[in-house]
């Protein structure tokens, strides 16, 4: 019983955290692009731009982008108002984006995922708020080719300090994974500058593997990039045999990584444990 009120409240929770995430997928890209826009401005000395209006994640409220209205807070309730609503605003009628109940959706199942995997733990209270930031990560570089350090470098971080009380690996293994992480990708996106003479992959996909192997180790960097490695080639073909991408259209693969990353935190062991007994090792 108690697991099962545990679960209800990590499910409840994490539908009001997916709105929050929202919020954050909408705002947070373009907080980014103002404040570097500001930057340079203030680097090249020109006269700054003044914003007219106060944005942030706080303000202005949530609001339709259509007819600018606030959404009165009996239609934000997660998943449930979109439904009633029949996924549109209910002044003016016009469609609100699937994206928000899907993040929600996602949010509640993915949190219930971990609660169920490690139960009441210190695992659960950590990998929870990873697991909404790469929510987060992962509609961002969808829609903006943009994975914002604000995010990946803080939780580096925290997987660093969690190594040393081994929460999931020990503090050698998450050194040199972050390191390994960071350094892997850059060398493959060097050398594919050297060929091909231009960019095929962001900074930000460096960080976000040196990340994983903050929290996972090492160990886990070869699956995390053969897995996101294969799931981005399998999508991207399907992509473009829709014609919904050229060859020339950058495809973000930051997504990827943050599934398959997100995959070998949780499964990690089990997969490995029955790898080696598929080769006959264990």
């Amino acid at each position: 019983m108690n697991m099962l009120l545990f679960l209800i409240l990590i499910g409840l929770f994490s539908l009001a955290i997916g709105s929050f995430l929202n919020v954050v997928i909408y705002r947070l890209p373009i907080m980014l692009k103002r404040q570097w826009q500001q930057e340079c401005e203030e680097l090249l000395k020109e006269k700054p731009t003044k914003a007219t209006t106060t944005f942030n994640l706080a303000v202005p409220r949530s609001h339709c982008p259509h007819c600018k209205k606030i959404i009165a807070a009996k239609y934000n309730i997660p998943i449930i108002s979109y439904i009633l609503l029949r996924g549109k605003c209910p002044y003016c009628k016009n469609k609100i984006s699937w994206r928000y109940p899907l993040v929600e959706l996602i949010c509640c199942i993915l949190s219930i995922i971990v609660a169920v995997k490690f139960g009441i733990s210190v695992q659960t209270a950590a990998l929870l708020p990873l697991t909404w930031a790469l929510i987060v990560l992962v509609f961002i570089d969808f829609e903006h080719l943009l994975l914002p350090d604000i995010i990946t470098i803080p939780f580096l971080w925290i997987g660093l300090l969690l190594s040393i009380f081994g929460i999931f690996c020990n503090p050698s293994s998450a050194i040199i994974g972050a390191a390994a992480g960071f350094l892997s990708l850059w060398l493959i996106a060097y050398l594919f500058k050297l060929i091909r003479g231009m960019e095929g992959m962001g900074q930000g996909d460096f960080k976000l593997l040196a990340m994983f192997g903050a929290w996972a180790g090492w160990q886990t960097l070869p699956f995390i990039v053969f897995c996101a490695s294969l799931l981005g080639a399998i999508i991207g073909i399907l992509y473009l045999v829709l014609k919904k991408y050229s060859w020339r259209k950058p495809i973000p693969f930051g997504p990827y990584l943050a599934i398959a990353g997100w995959v070998a935190l949780i499964w990690g062991q089990n997969i490995f444990a029955a790898y080696l007994h598929l080769v006959g090792l264990r």
